[in-house]
């Protein structure tokens, strides 16, 4: 049975959250405060972490600041703080995803039901396959069909950083680190440009885009569905 830990201070909301998830076959432990949930990690821990930004005594951000120091635990963050800044603060801490407060309940088990999903690595032989093209991660190479769809080295480490991270967001700053390098933080003008080539390549509508989406301000999402 997956284990979820839910940090969060209201505790109206999280009998509630909780049973909607134990209802849906989850093992569910709660934590008031940043520090019973950072204790909680260490004593019994979880497969995923559903956290509030705002609670007593340590944020939220810094409980995703201190478990990123030695766990890799996805991090769901579910926060009625619904600017942009808090939102890439949180991401750029190390969460994997952000769901605002009030939130639709099917997106949110979808969006948990993704971060889970990333707790399996990647096979080096995994091949992704959508219903226009299909991505061989080991070979790095990508078909439509039977025609080879050729990709320059940067598209490439743009998509297969995007594709290993499926369904999770990637910050802008993550993809300028991982596929520019580590001295890239602020030229976002490269990603709207190689994206834009992307989606020519492979999206059946570029300018409606299926399976590379932009989350305006903060990042990048791979659908494969």
């Amino acid at each position: 049975m997956t284990k979820i830990l839910v940090v969060d201070d209201e505790a109206p909301f999280v009998r509630s959250l909780a049973i909607s998830l134990r209802a849906r076959e989850y093992e569910v432990n709660v934590a008031a405060s940043g520090e019973d949930g950072l204790r909680s990690c260490v004593e019994d821990p979880p497969d995923v972490v559903i956290l509030d930004l705002g609670l007593p005594r340590m944020d939220g951000v810094d409980v995703v600041r201190a478990l990123r120091a030695w766990s890799d635990v996805p991090v769901l963050v579910l926060s009625a703080r619904h600017t942009e800044d808090a939102k890439v603060d949180a991401l750029d801490a190390g969460a994997d995803d952000y769901v605002t407060k009030p939130f639709a309940l099917n997106e949110f088990l979808a969006r948990l039901r993704a971060v889970l999903r990333r707790r399996q690595p990647a096979s080096e032989s995994a091949i992704v396959t959508t219903p226009d093209f299909t991505i061989d991660l080991a070979a790095k190479t990508v078909h439509a069909g039977d025609d080879l769809v050729r990709l320059t080295k940067k598209e490439w480490g743009f998509v297969e950083l995007l594709v290993r991270n499926q369904g999770r967001l990637v910050t802008q700053k993550e993809v300028l680190h991982e596929v520019w390098g580590p001295e890239y933080d602020t030229e976002t003008d490269y990603l709207r440009t190689f994206l834009s080539a992307i989606r020519r390549k492979l999206e059946p509508q570029p300018a409606m885009p299926r399976y590379f989406i932009t989350e305006p301000g903060m990042g990048y999402r791979f659908l494969a569905e």
